[in-house]
């Protein structure tokens, strides 16, 4: 016989339907029983009837059965995870072998395969981080030789290897200029070398230098790049002391060029023209375009173009006076007739005047070109030969006019060769 029901119990339906949000905890929590039970008990009919709670009848709890793509949705779970970890596993591997792998591959390439294991990382790093390595500005050969009796110091140009690129394409047009720290004013240039990064000068200049200025004397030397319509670009410059230089024989060294100097050697200005050259005609015709970097102290800036011929004064013409600018736009064409038989026996001049504070005409500087000249004006007036009928522009430094009328009457004549020979 049962039991009559408590009064403080708690009557739970026997059916109890799980509501569309009931999680599976929930369901698990429900009683596992059968007919007979609920018969033993004294159920009611479906629908009715009250149950003793499951804690006083000792029933098991039994979770209700779950769908039957759970396992199979768990084991796919549970296989990409393993998937994923495998596959991240071989990638670690891979590049942790790839790294420590190619190490050794480039410590034989540069050369220190032979060291112990024990070697740091920062040896193998590469030469551009030595920052006092000189090479990347090239070196220079140079001879000097200093004559007592004449008091006169040799100064051999030979050539330059190695020298940096002044532009995007690789290559430079170099050419050296050469000059004494107690001698402003003065320099030497040679011929320009077009597409090369090794120069061969194989020039000579020399300076009058007393033995007493030898000590306090410095050789100067730039090595810059060619350019016919710009300022040109400094390749690496040489700052050798002559009082530390045993000038009693013949030096013949490469020396490291250093990094090219800010300042470049004292000018008076610079005079931009164009020189053509008709064979058949003979006709010479010069063109005075500008100048730049006049001093600002001098007014009425005008050019003197002067033909010599055997060392005489042969034709002369000028432009017109341009009003005080440093900077003057001339813009002016001049023709001489000049056969070919005469043209390896001119030389042409052209100056810079203006009206100094004193308000007195007097030369700026000069441009020597011809077979007399060197360094860049021989280099215009080649080309103007080489290329007939066709004007070659470009830009010259004012040299000053002592040095400029010196030359005229000390070089030897150049032998230069005519268009067709």
């Amino acid at each position: 016989m049962g039991r009559p029901p408590d009064p403080h119990s708690t009557l739970v339906p026997v059916r109890t339907t799980a509501a569309p949000g009931l999680t599976p905890d929930l369901i698990a929590g429900l009683p596992c029983e059968s007919p007979d039970t609920r018969e033993g008990r004294g159920a009611g009919p479906v629908g009715g009837g009250s149950r003793w709670p499951q804690r006083h009848l000792g029933l098991p709890l039994c979770p209700l059965p779950g769908p039957h793509w759970a396992p199979i949705a768990v084991a796919v779970v549970a296989g990409i995870l393993v998937v994923s970890c495998l596959l991240c596993a071989i990638c670690c591997c891979c590049r942790h072998g790839h790294r420590h792998g190619k190490k050794p591959r480039d410590k034989e390439a540069v050369g220190l395969g032979s060291l112990p294991g024990t070697t740091t990382t920062h040896l193998v790093q590469p030469d551009m981080d030595n920052e006092g390595d000189p090479k990347p500005w090239g070196r220079l050969l140079l001879s000097l030789q200093y004559d007592f009796g004449s008091q006169e110091i040799r100064v051999g140009l030979k050539q330059a290897a190695d020298l940096r690129p002044g532009g995007p394409g690789g290559t430079a047009d170099p050419y050296a200029r050469v000059s004494l720290s107690t001698q402003a004013g003065r320099w030497h240039e040679t011929r320009v070398h077009r597409g090369t990064l090794c120069p061969v000068f194989d020039e000579t200049c020399c300076f009058h230098v007393s033995p007493a200025e030898l000590p306090r004397s410095s050789l100067q030397v730039q090595v810059l790049d060619f350019r016919r319509f710009s300022r040109h670009e400094p390749l690496g410059s040489l700052s050798l002391p002559l009082g530390a230089v045993d000038l009693q024989h013949v030096l013949e060294l490469w020396h490291q060029l250093g990094p090219p100097g800010t300042a470049e050697p004292e000018q008076t200005g610079d005079l931009c023209f164009s020189l053509r050259y008709a064979p058949g005609s003979g006709r010479l015709t010069v063109v005075v375009l500008e100048a730049r970097g006049l001093s600002p102290t001098l007014a009425d800036p005008y050019v003197k173009i002067q033909l010599m011929l055997n060392q005489r004064k042969w034709k002369k013409r000028k432009t017109q006076a341009r009003k005080g600018p440093a900077a003057p736009y001339f813009n002016e064409a001049f023709a001489f007739l000049v056969p070919v038989s005469q043209v390896q026996s001119v030389d042409l001049v052209l100056a810079v005047w203006a009206r100094g504070p004193q308000f007195r005409a007097e030369p700026v500087g000069k441009v020597l070109l011809g077979a007399r000249a060197s360094g860049q004006p021989l280099q215009h007036w080649a080309d103007m030969l080489a290329h007939p009928r066709r004007p070659i522009t470009q830009w010259h430094h004012l040299r000053p006019a002592r040095e400029v009328d010196r030359a005229l009457a000390l070089q030897p004549r150049l032998r230069l060769p005519l268009p067709g020979s």
